[in-house]
């Protein structure tokens, strides 16, 4: 483990790689629209489903051009279906550009899966074998997409329920192969982490000690379902005390990052999330270590 306490930064964050902290952000969902037009909410950025704006004209869009005025965007997809065998669906990249281009976001992610295969979309997101073979595949279309939107793409490690056989390494170490073969950031869901951690026996501390500090360009908390012989991904709850455990863990390994709530079922009132998010600035100022901390929570 490393020496919080030090005054130097980690050899893995001197070069980083992510763009600037940007403080604690929200899902932008339509029920808080009005809200965030009202007034000013505390509140420093905001995440959208790129899916949702991806249309010429309509409501949702002159929504998200009026909240952007105010409010830092980044863009996060939920279709790219990177580790699929299909070819790149190529119209979805342009219209993705396109909207890239008219909202200028933060940054852009989707997340580490496959969703559908044969042109069908099973609207899910679903794990990959963490083979080498795998890994060149995924890497070369990462490079693709990059070379198309013309900046580099964040990926998300998503919640998993099932192993492959195939498997020749771990999540945590595949991710980090990906991430620097194809010259690309990550975006780490620390309720993914514990969810998949639980799942599969493994401890969620390894993932986060095994990727790498200067490519996490943002953290996802939230909540889930505990059934008892599995836990569900749902964001339809609190982020739980286990999962600000873990995210705590993770301000001591990267100092600094943003980070933001995802809520996507049975959302609450716009002030009982900001209550929550203030739960997460909390814990991050506390847990930051020394040589962040002033620069980052001034």
């Amino acid at each position: 483990m490393m020496n919080h306490s030090a005054k130097a930064k980690p050899n893995g964050l001197k070069n980083s790689l992510r763009e600037p902290f940007q403080g604690f952000g929200l899902g932008l969902r339509p029920r808080h629209y009005n809200s965030f037009l009202a007034q000013p909410q505390a509140v420093d950025w905001l995440e959208v489903i790129s899916e949702n704006y991806m249309v010429q004209g309509g409501k949702p869009l002159a929504m998200l051009d009026r909240i952007r005025a105010d409010y830092p965007i980044a863009m996060h997809g939920v279709s790219m279906s990177i580790g699929s065998v299909s070819p790149l669906d190529h119209g979805y990249l342009q219209r993705l550009k396109a909207l890239a281009d008219r909202i200028q976001p933060m940054w852009v992610s989707d997340h580490l899966c496959w969703t559908g295969v044969h042109g069908t979309n099973l609207h899910d997101l679903f794990p990959l074998p963490y083979t080498e073979e795998a890994l060149r595949h995924v890497a070369a279309r990462v490079r693709e997409v990059q070379e198309t939107l013309g900046r580099r793409l964040v990926l998300e490690n998503v919640s998993s329920y099932i192993d492959y056989a195939s498997s020749e390494m771990s999540e945590w170490a595949f991710l980090t192969a990906l991430a620097e073969e194809a010259d690309c950031l990550l975006l780490l869901d620390v309720n993914n982490i514990y969810v998949s951690g639980m799942n599969h026996g493994f401890d969620p501390r390894d993932f986060i000690d095994g990727v790498p500090a200067h490519r996490i360009q943002q953290i996802h908390v939230a909540g889930h379902s505990n059934l008892g012989d599995v836990i569900i991904d749902t964001h339809d709850a609190p982020v739980p005390d286990e999962v600000f455990d873990l995210y705590a863990y993770a301000c001591r390994r990267f100092g600094p990052v943003s980070t933001m709530i995802e809520r996507d079922d049975s959302i609450p009132p716009l002030e009982d999330l900001i209550v929550e998010l203030d739960r997460v600035r909390a814990v991050a100022a506390r847990h930051t270590p020394v040589w962040d901390r002033e620069e980052a929570f001034a």
